[in-house]
């Protein structure tokens, strides 16, 4: 009887110590090119939950281009947060009422933890001579860009391109023209961000690779610093990485408290640390400082500078039959 009793007592305490420790998952639907930072980001937000909560967490990652991740969130992939490259994807879901349509003003700086920006990446030796948007329209230099109707990152390039000629005193003919030379540059029109890099790297095509900071110094580090050298152009723009909980979905999974801790600490000195690692421009001004060497100040402007908002860019340049439609002829 006394060992009966003794037997009930264990499992009654494992069941006990048990019920208090919870196995808990998200998924982050990200963009393709954020893939290293959420890498490292991730064991640091899940340590910090475990010791908070006592609850073991596991973060799965969705990673493509990011208007595709949007449209796959929209079309039914349960991701408990989102965490973008720009906030027209992150509209969407609030068109689909996923999210509320004031998400931007939950966080700081609209809800965007960290920027980039889009940047030139050559050949070592630069044997083209490519120093500004202007010398991508040259003839007989390729150029590699994404896509800008499917890929954030070369929604940015397209929009830096032209307005670097607005920026500089020229007009929206010339800033037209001077676009549509360099996409008639493009031999291969990548999906997403990093399809664009294996193409530049890995199938060795094209003489130029335009696509977001961050990605370049992943690049070096995977396939060597001696292989290519990084050309700031004169000015470029500013590329917001804005962040939001799906609302529906968190709300359906119970993942609510998690998901909104999980954005909010991206905001904390230590993941604004890991960002800047990963040369994500961070909005932490000490962290920016330390880190001024690898992130260096650059003549930079926004979107709504140029063309009034993403929102608006994105109906006048890139819906279907909008100027980027007009300009570029598939190969």
């Amino acid at each position: 009887m006394k060992l009966k009793s003794l037997t009930l007592l264990v499992v009654a305490t494992t069941f006990s110590a048990s019920a208090f420790t919870a196995e808990v998952n998200i998924l982050n639907a990200s963009y393709d090119v954020s893939r290293e930072f959420y890498k490292n980001y991730n064991p640091l937000f899940a340590k910090q939950w475990k010791q908070k909560t006592g609850d073991d967490l596991t973060i799965n990652q969705s990673h493509g281009g990011s208007s595709k991740q949007a449209r796959a969130v929209v079309d039914g992939l349960e991701a408990d947060v989102v965490t973008m490259n720009q906030s027209i994807d992150v509209d969407i879901l609030a068109e689909k009422q996923l999210i509320p349509a004031d998400w931007a003003k939950r966080l700081p700086n609209g809800s965007a933890p960290f920027s980039s920006t889009s940047v030139l990446l050559v050949r070592k030796g630069n044997p083209k001579d490519i120093k500004n948007w202007g010398d991508l329209a040259k003839p007989g230099v390729a150029v590699i860009i994404a896509n800008p109707k499917t890929s954030g990152n070369g929604r940015y390039a397209y929009l830096a391109a032209w307005g670097s000629v607005i920026k500089q005193g020229g007009n929206a003919a010339q800033a037209k023209e001077l676009v549509a030379k360099i996409f008639a540059n493009v031999p291969v029109l990548e999906t997403g961000g990093r399809g664009a890099t294996t193409t530049f790297v890995q199938r060795e095509i094209g003489d130029v690779l335009v696509t977001f900071e961050n990605e370049v110094g992943l690049i070096k580090q995977e396939y060597g610093a001696d292989k290519f050298d990084l050309v700031y152009p004169s000015i470029s723009i500013v590329a917001d990485l804005p962040v939001s909980v799906v609302d529906k979905v968190a709300d359906k999974r119970g993942t609510r408290k998690v998901a909104e801790a999980y954005l909010q600490t991206l905001y904390t000195p230590e993941a604004q640390e890991i960002a800047a690692q990963f040369e994500l421009r961070p909005r932490d001004a000490k962290i920016a400082k330390k880190y001024a060497k690898a992130l260096p100040p650059l003549k930079l402007f926004t979107v709504d500078e140029v063309f009034g908002s993403l929102k608006q860019a994105q109906t006048e340049h890139f819906k279907d039959g909008g100027v980027f439609d007009q300009i570029y002829t598939k190969k």
